[in-house]
């Protein structure tokens, strides 16, 4: 007779078998699980170990890094690997740290002008964070660490496009990147500044093309960052701040020169300019612009009477900065009345001459933005400063006014009692008296040709 298998028995089975595939399907959610986890670990091996980077290199403590002391700029550092993600203005860092320190997070606008509420507003903050990047993968990857600032703020103003630009960015590459080995990422800037600076730019760092932040549509990692720029004062480099590599306004002055004139020195005087004269170039201010020489044919003809070759140059965002150059370059003189084109005479030679007109009232800033400068780029200083009954001001306000023969008690320190003297004064030279100055420029020229001959 035939044997019957228990009801047990079937039961048994029924129950091993979806014991066996409740085991596989949680087998299956934990490899998944792992999976992502795997995947996770595999594309941070791919995308951040490939480059060599040390992820245990930096203390959890130090991943984010700001220097908030300087009145002027403020100077973060990301100092491990780092993602840049433009649509949040962000950059995240990156490493193991990140699952198991508390986040740290830190903003900055990078522009060295941070106690003007106005020139900050136009500055774009970015934010620092050691939280881990969502959903975000490293589409562009660096070796290079980044320098990350802004072109912003005042920029349109030749003054302040080399204050708070071009001379920080010298420091701050020869403070921080000496070998230049640094990827330039630069914020807010406009296309024609990016044209007007192209070369320099890329002079300072030769080997890395420089990141315009406005065109960005992938995210880009760097080894590590670098934000905003390092300023010393108005048109000023200290060598002591400098070290061990100490630089001058000479040395920015001459790495200017390497870049908008290398080795080609055939072009740098005009061939039909008169042998043996002196050459001023009259920096003119016209338009809408306010510190205007009103009577500006005189004096040009006053200056060609002394024995000048005149040059009128006017200063123009369009206008090549290696054309500039060449001509403040090969001028023995320079002149104009106080305001941003006279920021040039960085690009005059030692022993030439910087003559500056001081109109009422800008006694200060003439010194400090003009005059100071001279002394560390071996210039000869010559000033001429205007007298009552040759300011526009005396005309509007009286020549025995308070505006007129106490400017200090005037303004009190208000700025918009001082624009009186920036933005509403104009000049007419009292040319018997300027002739005498004149003949002073010219015969320091002519000793700066003999000496330079």
């Amino acid at each position: 007779m035939e044997a019957k298998t228990p009801t047990l028995s079937k039961t048994f089975i029924l129950f091993s078998v979806c014991a066996i595939w409740g085991l596989v399907f949680i087998l299956q959610i934990n490899i998944l699980r792992d999976a992502t986890i795997w995947k996770e670990k595999l594309w941070r091996m791919f995308t951040i170990s490939e480059w060599d980077w040390d992820l245990e290199a930096n203390n959890s403590s130090s991943v984010i890094t700001c220097n908030r002391s300087d009145k002027n700029f403020d100077l973060c550092k990301m100092n491990g690997p780092t993602l840049l993600d433009k649509n949040s203005l962000t950059m995240f860092t990156l490493g193991h740290h990140i699952s198991t320190q508390p986040h740290t997070i830190e903003k900055i606008r990078p522009y060295p002008l941070k106690p003007d509420k106005i020139a900050m507003s136009y500055v774009r903050e970015l934010i620092l964070t050691s939280a881990p990047p969502k959903s975000l993968y490293c589409d562009v990857k660096h070796h290079s660490p980044a320098l990350v600032f802004s072109a912003s703020g005042y920029n349109g103003n030749f003054y302040h496009e080399i204050n708070e630009n071009i001379i920080p960015l010298y420091i701050t590459i020869n403070s921080l990147y000496p070998n230049q080995d640094v990827i330039l990422v630069i914020m807010d800037g406009q296309d024609w500044w990016y044209q007007k600076y192209e070369d320099l730019l890329s002079a300072f760092s030769p080997n890395h093309k420089f990141i315009n932040f406005n065109n960005l549509t992938t995210t880009h990692c760097f080894p590590s960052a670098t934000l905003g720029l390092i300023k010393h004062g108005p048109v000023t480099i200290d060598p002591k701040l400098l070290q061990p590599y100490p630089k001058t306004l000479i040395d920015f002055r001459e790495f200017l020169r390497s870049v908008y004139i290398k080795n080609d020195t055939s072009q740098l005087v005009d061939p039909n300019d008169n042998k043996g004269k002196p050459r001023l170039v009259l920096v003119t201010r016209k338009g809408n612009a306010r510190r205007v020489i009103l009577n500006e044919e005189e004096v040009v003809k006053v200056a060609e009477d002394v024995g000048f070759n005149v040059k009128v140059f006017e200063p123009s965002r369009d206008f090549s900065m290696a054309n500039t150059f060449r001509l403040i370059d090969s001028s023995d003189v320079m002149l104009g009345v106080h305001g941003a084109g006279l920021t040039h005479l960085v690009f005059l030679r030692k022993g030439s001459v910087m003559f500056q007109v001081v109109p009422i009232g800008l006694n200060w800033a003439s010194e400090t933005y003009y005059n100071k400068p001279t002394r560390f780029l071996g210039l000869e200083y010559l000033e001429y400063k205007i007298q009552a009954n040759e300011s526009s001001l005396s005309w509007e306000y009286g020549a025995d006014s308070l505006v007129i023969k106490d400017p200090k008690a005037y303004t009190e320190g208000k700025w918009d009692k001082q624009l009186v003297y920036l933005k509403k004064q104009n000049v007419i030279i009292d040319t018997i008296r300027f002739r005498k100055y004149l003949i002073q420029a010219y015969n320091k020229a002519k000793i700066f040709i003999n000496t330079t001959s």
